[in-house]
C-alpha cells in the first residue's frame, strides 16, 4: 500500500460532512472509519440513566469519540484494514482477529462488545435497523437488495464485497454509515465471554486498550444481579440458562437470565437459540442497566426485528455478532452468538477493527 493518502482523507471527510475519516496505522496504511461521538445511556435507552455509555469510558477516563471500521476487515501482512469492495476476512479465530487489529499500533483494537452494543442501541433508538447480506447475497426481506459476490458457496452467493450493498445496509441508512452489521460474516467482539454460563466482561471499554483477554486473565469480571462487577464465581452472578433440559442434541429455545443454573448442559452439541427480544429473566432478578447497555438483555420497546441469541453454557464461549450470509431473518445488529470457543474458525466468521485516542 502507498503511504500518501492525504487527498483521499480530505475527500472522505468532505463527502460525509466529517462523519467518516481515514485513519492510518503505524506503517501509514489507511482504513476508512466512522466517527461515533460520545453519548449517554439515556440517549439510547428510554428511561436509562444519564451515565455515559460504557463504550466511551476507557480505564476510568471518558473519551469523546470512538472510530469504527466502516467496512468489515480483511487482513494484509498480518494487519486488519477497512476498505470498500474487499472480500471480508474469514477463517479467522478470536485471537488472530485481535492480533491483526492490535498490530496496527496504539489505539487500534478488535471492536468490542461495548462498542457494538452502543451502535445497536443507537439504531434501535433512532428507529432504523440496517439490512444486509443475510440470504446468499441479498437481504431475506428485501431480495432486490444485493451486494457484489466475492465468495461463492455451493453455487450460491456467499460473502459479498465490503460496502457493496445499498445504503440500507449501513447502520444509519446513509453513505456515511457503518456497513454490513447485518449478515455477510459474523464478527468477533472483544470484552465479553461466557464461562459455564456465567456472563463475564472486561470493565467499561477497557478491552479497547490492550487488556488481557486470555482465558486466565484476572481482568474478566462477572456481573452481580445488582449490576456490580465482581470476581467470577461470586454469589448471585448473572448467567444464561436453558428454559428446559438441553438434552444431548439440537437447538432449544431462547436463553433465560438466572443466577443459578438449572439446566446446565454436559455435552457439546445442544445449544440455545431464539429471538433476543423474547429473552426473559428469573423472577428474582431486576435486570441491571449494564446488561441492557451492553445489549445482553432487551431494553423494552419490542421492535420485532427477530435477531437471534445463541448460547452454550458449558466451557468458555466468546462472542460474535451480526449474523452471516445464510442467517436470514435471525441476523441483525442485536444478533449474538455465544456458542463457540475462541479457536473457532469458519467461512462466515470475520471481524472489524476500531480505534480510540489513547493519552
Amino acid at each position: 500500500m502507498e503511504t500518501n493518502f492525504d487527498a483521499i482523507k480530505l475527500a472522505v471527510e468532505g463527502a460525509t460532512g466529517g462523519k467518516n475519516t481515514v485513519l492510518f496505522d503505524d506503517l501509514g496504511n489507511p482504513s476508512i472509519m466512522v466517527r461515533i461521538p460520545k453519548f449517554k445511556i439515556s440517549d439510547v435507552i428510554t428511561g436509562g440513566s444519564n451515565s455515559v455509555h460504557p463504550a466511551f469510558i476507557v480505564n476510568g477516563v471518558e473519551i469523546d469519540e470512538i472510530f469504527i471500521s466502516k467496512y468489515q476487515n480483511f487482513i494484509k501482512d498480518g494487519r486488519a484494514y477497512s476498505l470498500p469492495m474487499q472480500d471480508p476476512q474469514a477463517y479467522v479465530d478470536f485471537d488472530t482477529a485481535r492480533k491483526a487489529c492490535e498490530s496496527k499500533g496504539k489505539g487500534w483494537h478488535l471492536m468490542t462488545n461495548a462498542e457494538w452494543a452502543a451502535i445497536a442501541l443507537w439504531c434501535k433508538k433512532n428507529g432504523y435497523f440496517p439490512r444486509g447480506n443475510n440470504s446468499y447475497g441479498k437481504d431475506s426481506a428485501y431480495p432486490h437488495e444485493h451486494g457484489v459476490e466475492t465468495y461463492n458457496y455451493n453455487g450460491q452467493t456467499g460473502r459479498v464485497g465490503t460496502g457493496s450493498g445499498p445504503t440500507t445496509w449501513a447502520h444509519d441508512g446513509t453513505n456515511s454509515g457503518i456497513y454490513d452489521l447485518n449478515g455477510n460474516v459474523w464478527e468477533w467482539c472483544g470484552g465479553l465471554r461466557l464461562v459455564d454460563g456465567e456472563i463475564q466482561v472486561i470493565a467499561d471499554n477497557n478491552a479497547a486498550d490492550g487488556a488481557d483477554m486470555s482465558p486466565s486473565s484476572t481482568l474478566w469480571k462477572a456481573i452481580s444481579k445488582t449490576g456490580a462487577l465482581v470476581a467470577p464465581g461470586s454469589a448471585n452472578t448473572l448467567k444464561l440458562d436453558y428454559t428446559t433440559a438441553p438434552g444431548t442434541t439440537g437447538a432449544k429455545g431462547v436463553a433465560k437470565l438466572v443466577t443459578t443454573l438449572s439446566n446446565k448442559q454436559t455435552v457439546e452439541d445442544p445449544y440455545s437459540a431464539g429471538e433476543f427480544e423474547n429473552m426473559t429473566a428469573d423472577s428474582s432478578i431486576t435486570v441491571p442497566e449494564i446488561m441492557k447497555a451492553l445489549a445482553l438483555y432487551p431494553c423494552g420497546d419490542k421492535a420485532n426485528h427477530g435477531d437471534y441469541l445463541y448460547m452454550r453454557n458449558i466451557g468458555e464461549r466468546l462472542p460474535f455478532r451480526g449474523g452471516s450470509f445464510d442467517s436470514t431473518s435471525t441476523a441483525g445488529v442485536f444478533a449474538l452468538d455465544l456458542n463457540d470457543p475462541r479457536a473457532n474458525s469458519s467461512l462466515d466468521i470475520g471481524f472489524r477493527s476500531a480505534f480510540i485516542e489513547i493519552q
